[in-house]
């Protein structure tokens, strides 16, 4: 018996209504981990108080690593606190994380058809990265929903709509700019939409960041420093293979197996080579090609290819169940990390021993990453490690001793990655050998039953 049009509809909806509530119930799991603590992500601590300023009244960020569109979202609900409400900006990430969600339901749909928007919205929906950059407040999600709304419309061929989205999406995080380039093959011809189109994407840019514009000496500074750390690597990624193979790894590391059928429908869009797989082979190869330069490979880095190459395996009629059986092994891998968030944080605990064992004016030596020791007039906060840095010369037990330091907080996020790259950090081992040779006055480790996160150490150093 064959379904009628509206049947088809109703059952598309009600296929979609579960996908949403399965993303949902992903994310919304471990939504307060660690609060009111910003540790589940550093990057928390940078936007949201700026967002808080700006629901208060301070519209410009002063800040220009990340252009504002995320936090002129969050504002309106961060003026409704007295103080930076993390938890309340984490359930605007969930909102964002699941219209990625439904982005690319609309991309599959316009593409390729009802299976594609299946595929390509279950995909968004388990993919670990974008399950966990859901339940952050950052910059990520947004940009991976912007950049798929601009492909569905210029699948669409709406080339001046896709052109505002352009803007939109640099506004979310600068590389949202690539996106201009599927635009152009959408509307390659149309010379008038797509000069219009480009006066809307930097239309669209500036009214969402608009201070990035008026102070751009200061803000090229910052976009040139975060530009200069990332080709030059981050703690952590010492010993990662080239870069295509580590960006191949944090697609494997999202969607698992996935990623080979993911690699038959591009390879498919190859051979077709129809407008549509143009604008969306197009998008992925120019985003491919800008993240080569980095040596800094984050994972969330991936996030606005997951949607594409999502739809691509699901062009492919008899690859869409078999795309369908393998997301159960990144809908478990997410479910696991769920769980993780349903433990207490070993800084937590920590830092609750901080307050009630430390007086408050005493002197705080710290990593970054271990506890935020706000509220507190002397600390040393040590700077983070990188590739080609030069050391932190107060990283020294004689030098924190003269500086009247009492206290030295470390823990795992920083040293265990330090110490597992010896030869690249030979003064800053040597240092973090000596602590580990001192008594800590209080210690905690993930170990403990129902806690998570870092091994967190406290040293008394003098007094």
């Amino acid at each position: 018996m064959t379904r009628s049009p509206r049947s088809s509809r109703h059952l598309a909806w009600v296929v979609l209504g579960a996908i949403l509530l399965l993303a949902a119930a992903l994310r919304l799991t471990g939504i307060r981990y660690g609060l009111p603590l910003p540790v589940l992500n550093p990057d928390e601590a940078n936007i949201v108080p700026r967002a808080w300023r700006m629901g208060h009244g301070h519209l410009d960020p002063r800040w220009y690593d990340y252009p504002s569109l995320l936090m002129a979202l969050l504002a309106p609900v961060q003026a409704l606190f007295s103080k930076p409400d993390y938890e309340a900006a984490r359930y605007t990430a969930v909102a964002v994380g699941l219209g990625g969600v439904a982005a690319a339901w609309w991309l599959g749909r316009r593409a390729y058809g009802t299976g594609a928007a299946i595929v390509g919205a279950a995909t968004v929906a388990v993919a670990t990265t974008n399950v966990a950059y859901s339940r952050m407040a950052v910059t990520d999600v947004l940009l991976a929903l912007a950049t798929t709304c601009v492909l569905a419309l210029a699948v669409e061929r709406k080339i001046e709509w896709a052109g505002l989205a352009v803007g939109l999406a640099a506004s979310a995080k600068y590389p949202g700019a690539i996106a201009l380039v599927p635009v152009v093959v959408a509307g390659w011809g149309r010379w008038r939409s797509l000069a219009w189109a480009a006066l809307l994407a930097v239309a669209g840019f500036a009214l969402t960041s608009p201070f990035v514009l008026i102070h751009g000496g200061r803000a090229w500074s910052d976009i040139s420093r975060v530009q200069r750390l990332a080709r030059g690597g981050w703690l952590g990624f010492e010993h990662d293979p080239a870069t295509p193979f580590a960006y191949m790894e944090r697609l494997w590391d999202a969607v698992g197996p996935f990623l080979v059928v993911a690699l038959v429908g591009l390879a498919a869009a190859l051979v077709r080579r129809t407008r549509t797989d143009l604008v969306l082979l197009s998008f992925a190869v120019a985003y491919w090609l800008a993240l080569m330069p980095q040596q800094a490979h984050f994972e969330r880095y991936v996030l606005p290819l997951v949607p594409v190459l999502a739809v691509l395996a699901g062009s492919v009629r008899w690859v869409v169940p078999v795309a369908l059986v393998l997301l159960v092994f990144p809908l478990a891998w997410s479910v696991g990390d769920a769980r993780e968030l349903t433990r207490t944080d070993t800084r937590l605990r920590a830092n609750a021993w901080v307050a009630t064992h430390i007086p408050r004016d005493d002197e705080i030596a710290a990593d970054p990453s271990t506890l935020p020791l706000t509220g507190r007039p002397h600390v040393i906060r040590f700077e983070l490690p990188g590739p080609g840095q030069p050391a932190e010369p107060r990283r020294d037990l004689a030098r924190l001793h003269a500086a009247g330091a009492r206290w030295l907080v470390v823990s795992g996020a920083i040293t265990d990655r330090v110490l597992d790259a010896r030869k690249d950090y030979p003064r800053e081992s040597r240092f973090y050998d000596a602590v580990a040779r001192l008594r800590p006055a209080y210690e905690v480790t993930p170990d403990e039953p129902g806690l998570a996160g870092p091994w967190v150490r406290v040293y008394r150093l003098s007094g």
